[in-house]
């Protein structure tokens, strides 16, 4: 395990390209990584019964949240041949075109990142307790489906 048990994956509104920058460029100079692996969740705005979505509130049990994201961390350093890993996820309001997720793999192999990625994100899906609250352009809501 390479990170903190306690360190938060959550930052509150949208996740900034400076911030993704800023941890992609940490990972430049390590001559030990051949591929690096990104996903970026964006908030789209769907529209649902002619309704379009202009953002979504994520709230989540954040303490269980951090526990099941730790454990995905584990399991992924454990299963795959990976050098570094982040995962962000915005609480609170994040309007659509704005990024929601953030998965960042680094490993020496190609094949590595895509395979390390897809588990992350099918764990992430399966397995985190946040939850999304899509606001609609004239105010109304429901709460997301997860798909």
């Amino acid at each position: 395990m390479k990170e903190n048990r306690s360190k938060s994956v959550f930052i509150q509104g949208a996740i900034s390209s400076e911030f993704i920058g800023g941890s992609i460029a940490k990972h430049q100079s390590k001559t030990s990584i051949g591929a690096h692996n990104i996903f970026l969740g964006q908030v789209r705005a769907d529209i649902i019964e002619g309704k379009t979505i202009s953002a979504i509130e994520y709230t989540a049990y954040e303490d269980m949240a951090n526990t099941k994201f730790y454990d995905i961390r584990e399991a992924t350093f454990k299963n795959f041949d990976i050098t570094c890993m982040h995962i962000y996820h915005s609480l609170g309001t994040v309007k659509s075109g704005e990024i929601c997720l953030f998965v960042f793999v680094s490993s020496p192999r190609r094949k590595v990142v895509y395979e390390a990625l897809e588990y992350i994100l099918e764990r992430i899906k399966t397995d985190i307790p946040v939850y999304g609250k899509e606001i609609f352009e004239d105010e109304t809501h429901q709460w997301k489906v997860n798909n």
